[in-house]
């Protein structure tokens, strides 16, 4: 999957790229129809350790899945998101699963209602 990574503020380095990377990567395995993905790395100023900020879009037919996370560090930023994104992603496979079963119900129905 293509993602884009933007930093904010910084500049993120090859290491923290590599494991981003790897981590939206594995969003595959619960949904293989994800077309592409943004994350925005920013930086903010304040005077909280939480001053790091992880936000993730995806790109899915039907629609687009949103995560933001605010922690110390970025990678337990980008962590805390993924598994909002993994959770969303299943309730979104779970609804186009129904759909599609409740499109197919209707066509069976309408082919015996032919006969």
């Amino acid at each position: 999957m293509k993602i884009r990574v933007q930093s904010i503020h910084f500049n993120a380095d090859q290491k923290l790229l590599s494991f981003i990377q790897k981590k939206v990567d594995k969003l595959d395995q619960f949904f293989d129809h994800i077309i592409g993905g943004e994350v925005y790395l920013k930086l903010e100023n304040v005077e909280d350790e939480a001053n790091k900020i992880s936000e993730i879009k995806l790109i899915v037919p039907g629609g687009t899945l949103f995560a933001k996370e605010q922690c110390k560090t970025f990678e337990e930023a980008t962590d805390l998101a993924i598994e909002s994104l993994r959770r969303q992603v299943n309730k979104h496979k779970d609804k186009t699963r129904a759909k599609l079963s409740e499109h197919k119900d209707i066509l069976a129905s309408d082919e015996v209602a032919d006969y």
